[in-house]
């Protein structure tokens, strides 16, 4: 088989492959990811045509929590991350001084991970469509890659309406398809995506539901021109470089996903 093909796989299993993937805590520890992030990096300012070091890697993950929190800026009193993963992210909002940072996860392993490493965040299991908080509770919400997990977007809009409280801001970083016409030549490229693992969400079906939802000021911006190049580097540089994912440049440059961030506000008018 082409190494740069993914291989085949049976129907998907979404909710098994979220299992696979994030409760052992293997995926952290792959050479592609380093530093527990486990993001594509924001690789803005890292020269590409050069060596690129483990350090160079983690201060890109890094780097995508900074973009999204510059977002969010002022950061606020109480922050909200869904889709903490192993709180290595919390610890990057942590530093911004949030008087209350809480995270969500649905894997209970992760959770644990999270209060291991962050114990000045609050931390619970619970899944993006069904916040474990109350109404009103949050001044930001963030989500840092891991949208492209979340089985229904529509009912993450409601639900980060929901625990936002009136005039709250929200942002989420990740790769979107650019419609759903997409969807087959993802599966067909990038294995993420073939085993279900992936969900080929469109940006724009996100955008209506954030507006749907009651969130005002939605807006997405490009931000693959600093993802996709770097990342590609990092597996070209890696112990593998003709594997199937150096295939997140080839769909990105066929204009069939792009890594955006989102934003978007709750009407300061608006109950809780």
């Amino acid at each position: 088989m082409d190494p740069a093909t993914p291989p085949r796989h049976p129907a998907p299993d979404h909710r098994a492959e979220l299992r696979r993937a994030y409760a052992t805590g293997e995926l952290a520890e792959l050479p592609v990811f380093a530093g527990g992030f486990i993001n594509f990096g924001f690789w803005r300012g890292v020269p590409l045509d050069g060596p690129l070091s483990a350090e160079d890697r983690v201060a890109s993950q890094a780097a995508l929590y900074d973009l999204v929190l510059d977002a969010l800026s002022p950061t606020g009193r109480s922050t909200l991350e869904v889709g903490c993963g192993q709180g290595v992210g919390t610890l990057r909002v942590l530093l911004r001084s949030p008087s209350r940072c809480a995270g969500v996860d649905q894997e209970p392993e992760q959770v644990e991970r999270a209060r291991a490493a962050a114990p000045e965040g609050e931390f619970a299991v619970g899944s993006a469509g069904a916040l474990p908080f109350g109404d009103g509770e949050f001044e930001r919400l963030l989500s840092v890659e891991a949208a492209q997990h979340f089985d229904d977007l529509g009912a993450f809009a409601r639900e980060a309406a929901r625990v936002l409280s009136p005039g709250g801001r929200l942002a989420v970083a990740t790769f979107f398809a650019a419609d759903a016409s997409a969807a087959p030549e993802l599966s067909r490229l990038l294995a993420t995506f073939a085993s279900g693992l992936d969900l080929p969400h469109p940006i724009g079906g996100f955008l209506d539901r954030l507006r749907e939802a009651g969130f005002g000021d939605v807006a997405a911006t490009s931000v693959g021109g600093h993802v996709w190049r770097g990342l590609d580097r990092w597996l070209e540089l890696g112990p593998a470089p003709e594997r199937w994912d150096r295939n997140w440049l080839v769909a990105a440059e066929r204009g069939l996903l792009d890594y955006h961030l989102v934003t978007a506000t709750k009407p300061a008018g608006s109950g809780a």
